[in-house]
This record gives C-alpha cells, structure tokens and sequence, in this order.
C-alpha cells in the first residue's frame, strides 16, 4: 500500500525534509510514504480566502491518484491514538487501496476536499506549523506501522 502525503506548501526548511525522510524511509514496502506537495496561492491584496484555498484545493485534488482514498487532516475531526491508528492502517492495508492524507494551507482545506475524504483525522487540539504536520505524521505513520508488527520502536501503552 501507498500513502500520498498530499500536502501544501514547498521549500521546506532542512530539519523539516530531514525529519520527514527520516521516518519515510523506515517504512517498508508493503507500506510506502510519498511526499505530494502542491504549490501555495500567491496572495495578492485583491485575492481572498476563500479563493485561496478552493485554487489549493483544486490543485490538491488533481494530486490525489485514481482510486485512491482519502483522509482530511482537519482540527474537527476525530483524534485517533497511536493505537487507533495503527488499526485504521490495518485495515487500509487490508482493503488493497492506497490511501492519501490532505493536508491545507494555513487557510485550512476547501469544502471539495473535505467532501472527498472518507475520514476527517485530527492529529491534536493543539495547533501545529503546516511543516512540523509532516514530520509528526510521517513518525506516527512509522509508529503505527511498527505497533502492528511487533516491532520494538513503539513502547507506548
């Protein structure tokens, strides 16, 4: 199984790229992390909100391969333990699609995009920089994926 991490933004600091590729390259095959990033809106003063984060989201849904499902990573949807989500990744493993995770801009993600994701994961009520969202779901995809196999990098519980 793939996992499209479908996230705006681009030219990442170095500790972001290296913290992401750190755990991508943990996963093994059977369970790939590739990292889609799409191009922010400019905003210019005639520009609106709303308009910036329908063009991202347009854009994002064009990265989303055919077939694929698709989670929302938005603050109102529902947190999931490290052992929840290790069972949602045994069960997306399970029903043979690739799935994508969608990450917004600082605008947040557009009605399209969250109206074409299955699920609606919230990673905290904290709010975290769009860039640290990469590497803390990059580590806890590897995290989950470790709990299913008995492997010792996940102590917790």
């Amino acid at each position: 199984m793939r996992i499209h991490l479908i996230s705006v933004g681009r030219r990442m600091p170095s500790w972001v790229e290296q913290g992401y590729r750190e755990y991508a390259k943990r996963l093994p095959p059977e369970c790939t992390l590739t990292l889609v990033e799409i191009d922010p809106v400019r905003r210019t003063k005639s520009t609106s909100v709303a308009q910036a984060r329908e063009e991202e989201g347009r854009r994002m849904l064009k990265a989303i391969p055919k077939g694929v499902a698709a989670v929302a990573l938005d603050e109102r949807g529902k947190a999931w333990s490290t052992e929840m989500l290790a069972t949602e990744l045994e069960a997306w493993m399970g029903d043979g699609r690739d799935r994508a995770l969608l990450v917004g801009g600082a605008d947040g993600l557009a009605p399209d995009c969250l109206a074409c994701c299955e699920r609606r994961w919230s990673l905290s009520p904290l709010t975290f920089p769009h860039p640290l969202v990469r590497v803390i779901l990059a580590e806890q995809v590897y995290r989950a994926w470790s709990l299913t196999r008995g492997h010792p990098y996940h102590r917790g519980g």
